[in-house]
């Protein structure tokens, strides 16, 4: 019976192909922009290398002053801030001071070869996740000796020495001589905190480390103790900034800085007024949108399966005149409804696997990797299935009780 129900769905999914191929588009479109844009989110906010133990990092990336006038300006924490006030929290277990990647120049067989360059301490390659492919990350002992000792990313290996070794071997960067100790994995330039092409220690920025400025080129990475509490840092961080003397109080009256995760600090940038993450609001926004987004194809499906289940009612007279039940009559709907939702669940995930694939090779996102969420995916068919089942069961129940007579003639009520 079933393979039955199958054959006659196949049919008439090509007896209506502009029909059909506006089912498919509908569903297929709909799931593969779900899964592209979860897809993103993932990649941006969720738990990847190697900031993988989100639920234990909070990162501090702004400090913002406020005039007496109400006048205010933000911008990257200085190290002094830093090193004098965050540096000396206790409920962090670790806390790393690293700096704000910034673009150099290297030459290859006279080629340029443009490199983000980034200061780090020793905390920064314990907190974060990265995947070595060769050596090792710069030692405490490096990093207090300001040596000229670099871990580059796998695009800079490739580009700078090719198929010859790479390790212990100099690389020149703006002009200064690097012994190269580790390659790692490519990051994605939307991990701001840990993305760079090369690392370098951070006491080679020594001159920056002096000076009252509370405002320089610097973030800060901290890690909670296994046990421990996002909430707890943050307090304490509360606590610690009222603390804070500004740099110049005749002028400065107030001082904002934020321990924040990765996508509280996204929403309080985009939304916030710099007190608030707004990361609420942002939630309801993201799902404002995916309603809406998934409402409009679903009210076309809707419309599309009342046509085309109305327009058979000369089928299901023949039908009900041979003996069959109503329940026999909507059962086969229902596989139909089924069997066109999986078809174009099949193509959205195909088409969804293209886009992503697409984004990765185009270097949009410089070294992206997204990939296919499949949790997303089985609620995005689901949603689909449901949708297609109430849209395809209600219109099948009301022609299923119809009179085979009646029906013949092309009743509908």
């Amino acid at each position: 019976m079933l393979k039955n129900y199958i054959k006659i769905a196949w049919a008439v999914l090509q007896r209506r192909k502009f029909f059909t191929f506006i089912s498919l588009f509908g569903i297929s479109f709909t799931l593969m922009v779900l899964m592209v844009v979860t897809s993103l989110f993932d990649h941006v906010f969720g738990p990847q290398m190697p900031e993988r133990e989100t639920d234990r990092l909070l990162f501090v990336n702004m400090l913002k002053e406020e005039t007496k006038e109400g006048y205010s300006s933000s911008g990257p924490p200085s190290y002094y801030f830093l090193d004098r006030y965050v540096k000396k929290l206790e409920t962090p277990e670790k806390v790393s001071i690293n700096s704000v990647f910034i673009t150099v120049n290297s030459y290859v067989n006279n080629k340029k070869l443009a490199l983000d360059l980034k200061h780090t301490d020793q905390t920064f390659w314990e907190i974060l996740d990265f995947e070595f492919l060769e050596g090792r990350a710069i030692s405490q002992q490096e990093v207090e000796n300001s040596s000229h000792v670099a871990v580059i990313n796998q695009h800079t290996r490739t580009q700078y020495f090719g198929a010859k070794e790479a390790l212990g071997q100099p690389i020149e960067v703006n002009q200064v001589k690097y012994k190269v100790i580790g390659v790692v994995k490519d990051v994605s330039v939307l991990r701001l905190n840990s993305y760079a092409d090369v690392w370098v220690p951070i006491t080679l920025k020594r001159n920056e480390f002096k000076g009252p400025s509370l405002r320089g080129s610097f973030f800060a990475i901290l890690q909670a103790k296994k046990g421990g509490s996002l909430t707890e840092m943050k307090e304490e961080y509360a606590r610690m900034m009222t603390q804070v003397e500004p740099s110049n109080p005749k002028e400065k009256a107030s001082l904002y800085s934020f321990p924040d995760t990765i996508l509280e600090t996204f929403a309080r940038t985009l939304l916030g007024k710099g007190k608030d993450s707004n990361v609420a609001m942002f939630y309801s926004l993201i799902s404002l949108a995916a309603f809406l987004f998934m409402l409009l194809p679903t009210i076309n499906l809707v419309n599309i399966n009342i046509s085309r289940i109305l327009e058979r009612s000369s089928e299901i007279g023949v039908r009900k005149a041979f003996g069959a039940s109503s329940w026999v009559i909507i059962g086969q709907f229902v596989v139909e409804n089924v069997f066109l939702t999986l078809l174009g669940g099949v193509l959205g995930f195909l088409l969804a696997a293209g886009a992503l694939a697409l984004i990765n090779d185009s270097g949009v996102i410089v070294y992206a990797d997204l990939g296919l969420n499949l949790r997303v995916f089985a609620w995005g068919l689901l949603l689909c299935l449901v949708f297609g089942l109430i849209s395809g069961v209600y219109p099948a129940f009301k022609m299923s009780r119809l009179h085979a007579v009646q029906a013949l003639k092309g009743g509908s009520k």
